[in-house]
């Protein structure tokens, strides 16, 4: 199962980047540099990506700057369900493609633009994040779809990874998950 790490300020300090990198690499294969308030995001990016990839995750991703992610050399992006105009883009530079979606409708969409996985969420509570989608509503998208299906939004348990699995999706992502 593929276990996702979203970072974001509250769980990945660039003042201690190499230990906080090694307890993501034992809980997670896929790592994302997320932050969506930093004013020095483009160089904390690079930092990111070149010191993730001494770690063994299968993939090093980062938060929706598909060209940022090409020029320093991540395996791919992660864009917002706000960005479908750009899997293409990204596409062509070669990058591996996860795309948020939150509802089947999106999550098809994806799949047909050539996204790689996407996400579906919120499954459980999270904080403002709307109303959980819930198990049954990712079996459907899961059901629907041959790229793999990864459940995000309220993972916090084992009991979540479990129902989750048991529903088909391919992995989980989660932030608190990997605090």
């Amino acid at each position: 199962m593929i276990a996702y790490a979203i970072t974001d300020p509250s769980t990945l300090h660039f003042k201690t980047l190499h230990s906080d990198l090694k307890r993501f690499s034992t809980k997670a294969n896929i790592i994302l540099y997320r932050d969506k308030v930093t004013s020095y995001y483009a160089s904390n990016a690079e930092l990111f990506i070149t010191q993730a990839k001494k770690y063994n995750f299968d993939k090093v991703l980062l938060h929706t700057e598909y060209l940022l992610a090409h020029k320093i050399k991540a395996d791919g992006v992660h864009l917002r369900s706000t960005q479908f105009n750009d899997v293409e883009k990204a596409k062509a530079l070669g990058l591996f493609v996860v795309i948020s979606t939150h509802s089947l409708e999106e999550a098809q969409y994806a799949e047909k633009l050539g996204v790689d996985m996407v996400t579906f969420s919120p499954i459980f509570a999270t904080p403002n994040k709307g109303e959980p989608k819930g198990i049954k509503a990712l079996q459907r998208v899961v059901d629907r779809l041959s790229i793999p299906v990864i459940a995000l939004g309220g993972m916090v348990s084992l009991e979540h990874i479990r129902l989750s699995k048991e529903s088909g999706a391919k992995g989980f992502a989660s932030i608190r998950w990997f605090q």
